[in-house]
This record gives C-alpha cells, structure tokens and sequence, in this order.
C-alpha cells in the first residue's frame, strides 16, 4: 500500500509539473498572438505573420482573455485594438518576453567568442570617425562574432535598447531613458571646420563667434542632436549663423566643405580623421560633450558585449 501511494503522489506530482509548463507555454503563445494583433490591429494580418489561420488566432486570444477574465482587445472598429486593460497587459507581456529572449541568448551564449551576434548602434557623428577603427579592431580580434551595425539618433537607440533590439549604443552620456546606463568613454570637442581652399585653413589663432556670422555655413539638419547643441551655443551668445545648406549627412557635409569654401561645426576628430579638413579654434569655444556606451540597465551582458565594452572603453 505505501508504494502504491507513493507512486500515486509522484504521478500527481508529475501531472502537476507538466500541467504547469503546459500552461506557461500556452501563456508564451498568447502573448505572442496578442502582439502580433496589436501590431497589425487586424486578425487577419496578424494571423498571416504568424503563419497560422485566422480562425486559431481568434480562439487563442478568446482563451487568453477568458483565463485573465478580462477584455483585452475592441474589435468593435475597422480596426482592432487594444482595451486599457489590453494596454496595461500587454506592457508587462512584453517585458516578460524581452527577458526570456534575454535569458535564451544567454544560456547559449559562447564564452571563448569564438562565435556569437553583437548588435551595435551609434549616431551619425560618431560613425564618421569611431566606427572604421573600431569596428576594424573587434572583427580582427573576433572574427567568429558575427556584427549588426545601425546608425541613428539617440532617441532611437535608446527605445532600441530598451526594447532589447540592440545590445550596445554610442551616443551622449545625456541619456533620457532611465532604463538605459550610460558608461563615458570620451569627451568630444566641437570645432569650425573648413577645406583646404577656405581663407582660415592655415590660420592659427581661434575665430570669434560674431566674425563666424559671416561665415556661410553648411551644417546638419535640426533632428541631430550635434545641431540642436550648436544651435544652443549659439542662441546663448547671439549669434545668427547665415546657414546656407542643410544635409542629413556628414558625408555630404565633409565633401563640400573639402571641394569649396564653405564651413561646417563638426567634431574636431573628423577633421583629423579626414583629408583636406581643418579644424578652426571657436572662441568661446562649444561646450564639450561626453561620448558614452549605452546599454540596457539590469540587461544580460554577452560575451561580444563585454569584449566590445572593453575594446571601446580602451580605444578611447
């Protein structure tokens, strides 16, 4: 009698344990059909992205909204969207899943980086001057890693990272989110810059900001945070600059100051790293400002992470 009790008790257990993975993987599931309904708010689309009928999507997300008892979408529009409490679920499904995705790359991650993903992102400045030598520096060193490589605006990065589509961002150590930690690496010195052919290309002595409104200048559009801080800098001081061309980027900024003689605000690293390009003293000079690796606050850090982390915070 007592082994057949306790075999009894193991079964239950057993039934109990599988039960339970059962349901949290029928959860994983609903949350991801959820998503996708959000995203396309239309069951048919939805049902299409996730290769799956239309008819299954809408009984899981019935079973879903029955087991929480609740309504989670309006599907009383042309198109379907979520209720508040849709909203309000959805929110903390989706930082339940980054973490499971999190907790997936890291239990496979590969320790010796003799393979892995780094995805890495930075804005437009830096990729004139850090990305070549960098990115140069990690491939040689890790060959096996395989790297993404985006170039876009601080916001965004942020939004990336915390939505775990990114792992490691350098931007400003200004960083807005708070779930995003900020490491600095270096400071940037914002310098005028000019071409060869330009009368102030062999001057030695800086250039006062009201002799600088004289200068045409060409200089990156208002969305780039580098713009926004030399127009503050320059707003402070009463200056109005004569603006004669605005470019979304700095290739096409570098060009025609190298072939004319027009002048830019860049980062004084540019002009060295750059043939043809002089960088000209400002007085009173742009503030500085903080180059920093951003990553996600709490987020696991892989193994190409932390190498890139050390590689950066040493070439600087």
């Amino acid at each position: 009698m007592t082994e057949i009790n306790y075999s009894v008790q193991y079964l239950d257990t057993m039934n109990s344990i599988v039960n339970s993975y059962s349901w949290r993987i029928a959860m994983l599931r609903h949350i991801r059909y959820l998503t996708a309904v959000a995203e396309h708010q239309n069951f048919t689309r939805a049902a299409e992205a996730l290769h799956i009928s239309q008819p299954t999507l809408s009984q899981q997300i019935k079973q879903l909204e029955k087991s929480l008892d609740v309504q989670l979408l309006d599907r009383s529009g042309r198109t379907v969207r979520l209720t508040d409490a849709g909203e309000t679920y959805l929110r903390y499904a989706r930082r339940a899943l980054r973490e499971l995705d999190a907790g997936t790359r890291a239990i496979h991650d590969v320790q010796d980086l003799s393979r892995g993903s780094l995805r890495l992102a930075m804005t437009p400045t830096f990729t004139a001057y850090i990305i070549g030598p960098l990115v140069e520096r990690f491939s040689t060193r890790y060959p096996g890693i395989t790297l993404s490589v985006q170039e876009m605006t601080q916001d965004r990065i942020e939004a990336a990272l915390a939505e775990d589509t990114l792992d490691v961002g350098i931007a400003f150590v200004e960083a807005h989110s708070s779930e995003v930690h900020a490491q600095a690496l270096f400071v940037e010195t914002l310098n005028l810059v000019v071409g060869s052919n330009h009368p102030r290309a062999a001057a030695q002595v800086p250039m006062g900001l009201q002799e600088l409104e004289q200068e045409r200048l060409v200089l990156l559009s208002s969305d780039f945070a580098t713009r926004r801080h030399i127009n503050r800098h320059f707003h402070d001081h009463g200056i109005a600059p004569h603006i004669a061309i605005e470019a979304d980027s700095i290739s096409a900024i570098v060009e025609i100051i190298r072939r004319g003689q027009l002048a830019t605000v860049l980062p004084e690293a540019i002009a060295r790293e750059q043939l043809g390009l002089h960088p000209v003293e400002l007085t009173p000079a742009i503030p500085h400002r903080t180059a920093a690796l951003l990553r996600r606050k709490g987020s696991y850090m892989s193994a190409a992470s932390q190498a890139f982390t050390e590689l950066a915070s040493a070439w600087s």
